[in-house]
């Protein structure tokens, strides 16, 4: 099976940090925009930002996941190990904050993955994760 790129549309507060956020720092190609929103390469995937201005908090809670609050909704993708590797130390060294620092999850177990979660402006969580064989993706 071919994997097919997933598209996904969210709500932010400012177009203007979001282009600079997804676009900029992230590094991810702007596709087409509008007054009410972009669309960006998110690892071959699209993503598109709304812009709603009055949003409310996107932050609906946490759930326990190998010792941490892992906040829901989020959305991310699986990486190679290096270039999550390589994300994580230009997010440290930019001084992002984290909501989960860069940790190895489920450590020796199925599905062992280095994980980390963060927010863009407008508080959308997003978790970036990488597996040492993508075989271990839904491992049990």
């Amino acid at each position: 099976m071919t994997l097919r790129p997933f598209h996904l549309a969210f709500p932010v507060h400012d177009l203007a940090q979001a282009r600079r956020f997804y676009g900029e720092f992230l590094g991810c190609d702007e596709g087409r925009s509008a007054d009410q929103w972009i669309d960006f390469n998110f690892y071959g995937h699209q993503i598109v930002t709304h812009l709603v201005p009055d949003m409310a908090s996107r932050d609906a809670g946490a759930n326990p996941v190998d010792g941490h609050g892992v906040p829901v909704p989020h959305f991310g993708v699986v990486l190679e190990m290096a270039d999550w590797q390589a994300l994580a130390d230009r997010l440290k060294a930019a001084g992002v904050t984290f909501e989960i620092e860069p940790t190895i999850r489920f450590k020796g177990q199925p599905g062992e993955q280095a994980t980390m979660f963060f927010r863009d402006p407008s508080g959308n969580a997003i978790e970036m994760k990488a597996f040492a064989s993508l075989a271990s993706l839904f491992a049990r």
